[in-house]
């Protein structure tokens, strides 16, 4: 039986990630060499978001991709967080027109309502935004309606049930996070699996980690004589789950949306001897201690200490994975250069309410005074 989004092409270009000028600003030309080869090779599946760079990337992919090329030669998607920055529904709704002015789309082919989990899942609700966009769709501004979600699986049963009019659902899935239980990549997905709904699949690089693991791990897929790179194995796994519209890579360099776009134009599942060695991986990354942070910076913006925490944990898992004892401390400097310290930490709580990963901050940013203040 078909589902929606069967014959988009397994790989999407995930626009959180552009590459930036050194000044921040989204190196335009740049974008538009990796929006040119992504869609010369046949992929076509776009992901945005209204809060991604503060905005620019939503504007950037005008630029890029929609003033450049006939709008039904993509598909592209954006999404809505009515629990950031939205004071009331009005707010929340206006979201979805300043979107479609940055963008230039003129319609979305897939919208979402963006981070369903904890305490956000409510303001969808109270903003009588799972309406709206219905409404949207029957105006012909979306083709097709679904959400992100970041929390477990009873949650996920619990939305899914009450809201049958999603038509599809986008997980956080890897093998890193298959088994985990924060995460619940795979509980997560065999319930939207049991709901009927096709899944697009985020983080399956799990932010970049995957692409360059710790040595052991390494070592398990350098054994087998492949020469493909760390991420294919990552993409590929996640691509070749049932019930994928498509698997987000949140590319930033042209050299790697060339690797992806490469492996991915002629994509074959995983074979049982390739799920074996992922198997071992898992088992060689489950041996090694870390932060399973992904960088998404939810936990950024209403930090009242200004504390850069992703980068903070990413210096901290340099030394707890990969051993780089002097990198974790020169990375510590720069993280905290233009914002607090792990030690100004008042423990609000915040970050964690909004964390994705279920990382316990608080408890980190203590280890990380202790290893480098």
């Amino acid at each position: 039986m078909a589902y929606l989004g069967e014959n988009i092409p397994k790989l999407g270009f995930g626009l959180m990630r552009l590459p930036q000028e050194p000044q921040g600003v989204v190196d335009i030309e740049q974008t538009k060499q990796m929006v040119d080869l992504f869609l010369a090779r046949g992929f076509t599946y776009f992901d945005t978001a209204y809060g991604y760079i503060n905005g620019e990337s939503e504007k950037s992919i005008k630029t890029a991709l929609v003033d450049r090329y006939p709008r039904e030669s993509f598909q592209l998607a954006t999404k809505l967080p009515a629990w950031a920055g939205a004071n009331n529904a009005e707010e929340a709704k206006q979201m979805f027109y300043t979107s479609l002015e940055r963008t230039g789309a003129g319609y979305f082919d897939f919208y979402l309502l963006h981070n369903i989990g904890a305490n956000r899942t409510a303001k969808f609700d109270e903003y009588g935004i799972w309406d709206y966009v219905q409404e949207l769709k029957a105006k012909g501004l979306i083709k097709h309606a679904g959400f992100s979600f970041h929390d477990n699986a009873e949650l996920l049963d619990e939305v899914l049930t009450k809201h049958p009019e999603a038509e599809f659902v986008q997980l956080q899935i890897n093998w890193a996070d298959w088994e985990s239980g924060g995460v619940q990549s795979r509980r997560n997905y065999e319930v939207a699996r049991r709901h009927n709904k096709p899944v697009v699949i985020m983080e399956p690089i799990k932010g970049g980690a995957l692409a360059n693991p710790a040595d052991s791990v390494k070592k398990v897929f350098d054994d087998t004589g492949s020469k493909a790179s760390y991420a294919s194995w990552a993409i590929r796994y996640a691509a070749s789950l049932e019930g994928v519209i498509t698997v987000l890579s949140g590319m930033s360099t042209l050299a790697q949306l060339d690797d992806n776009t490469g492996y991915m134009q002629n994509f074959k599942p995983l074979s049982d001897d390739e799920r074996a060695v992922i198997t071992k991986a898992q088992e060689a990354l489950a041996a090694l201690p870390g932060v399973p942070c992904t960088s998404c910076k939810y936990c950024v913006p209403d930090c009242p200490q200004k504390i850069n925490i992703p980068d903070i944990f990413d210096t901290l898992n340099k030394e707890l994975i990969f051993n780089d004892v002097p990198g974790a401390k020169f990375g510590y400097g720069w993280a905290t250069n233009s914002g607090g310290k792990a030690s100004d930490c008042i423990e609000c709580g915040q970050c964690e309410n909004v964390c994705p990963q279920k990382i316990k901050i608080i408890d980190n940013l203590k280890i990380a005074v202790k290893r480098f203040e």
